[in-house]
């Protein structure tokens, strides 16, 4: 089992045909992602091979999707064009939606988020300035390496792409269910709490990694949600503890206003539901192996 992207999940690429939207299309293929076509309104009609796998290229997403039954899109296109794909997707009624774009304007997000949410919320937006979601030996939407951790027990979400890669790397010898890297953007499609739903009621994720970093209040919510709706062991490391007082680091929603938003009220807020934080990424690696070997 996973959650959101599984191995039956048809996978179209907006942007396919630039040189970022290639290179991680062949990496999606190489990992077993059911890639069926991708978008692009200048080569509409046109094929593409990759690989020896031979792709249509279609002019929208909703054309994309009548033809090839695709449910989910990975969007590899400009900051500047990135809203009117996102728009684009939704108003096609696709399932998942995986903003990889960094540096898209907070307004941008703001409408297209609240597009999906005013149409009934049919698109699940992942991102954006994200590294996607992978469901290793399953299917991999975005740019998370497909090598660097096998399938198991636990479920990871993460504001962080580079702490994703970590956390999987560290416990790739037990394995995940999902690995959702939803983006530390200030406004976001998909949030920790989200997450957290959906490995709550996933029967194959035993244990959950959460990664959070400083600024907003994302994660006291989480913890908040932890508390009333999740039985199911929550070990969590936030980054940041070594950021210096008053200065903004790292993702645009990494900013402290007084003491809310640092990471030791975030890791208090956790500790006091019951989740085990780590000081360093390796720290709460070695937690959750612990978690993982009393279940």
């Amino acid at each position: 089992m996973a959650i959101w992207l599984t191995e039956d999940s048809k996978v179209i690429v907006q942007g396919m045909t630039g040189s970022e939207g290639m290179k991680h299309t062949r990496k999606m293929l190489a990992a077993g992602t059911k890639i069926v076509g991708g978008v692009n309104p200048r080569k509409a009609g046109t094929t593409v091979d990759v690989d020896g796998v031979s792709l249509p290229v279609f002019a929208n997403v909703a054309e994309a999707m009548g033809q090839t039954g695709a449910d989910t899109t990975v969007i590899f296109v400009p900051p500047a064009h990135t809203k009117s794909a996102v728009l684009e997707a939704i108003d096609a009624g696709i399932g998942l939606a995986v903003v990889i774009t960094e540096g898209v304007p907070v307004h941008d997000t703001a409408e297209f988020w609240a597009h999906a949410v005013a149409t009934g919320n049919k698109t699940r937006i992942i991102g954006p300035n994200c590294p996607g979601i992978a469901s290793p030996g399953a299917s991999n939407a975005g740019i998370i390496p497909a090598s660097i951790s096998g399938s198991g027990r636990i479920g990871l979400v993460s504001k962080s792409g580079t702490l994703t890669y970590q956390m999987m790397y560290e416990l790739s010898d037990i394995g995940f269910t999902t690995a959702v890297g939803i983006g530390g953007d200030p406004i976001i499609g998909t949030t920790h709490i989200d997450a957290l739903a959906a490995f709550q009621e996933d029967p194959a994720t035993e244990a959950i990694v959460m990664i959070g970093e400083i600024g907003g209040d994302a994660e006291e919510r989480a913890a908040a949600y932890i508390k009333e709706h999740v039985t199911k062991p929550v070990v969590a490391y936030i980054a940041g503890f070594t950021a210096p007082e008053g200065k903004t680091m790292g993702h645009a929603g990494a900013i402290i206003s007084g003491s809310s938003g640092t990471a030791d009220a975030k890791k208090l807020a956790l500790e006091a539901v019951g989740v085990k934080v780590g000081k360093t990424p390796s720290e709460t690696a070695r937690l959750m192996r612990e978690v993982v070997q009393g279940l």
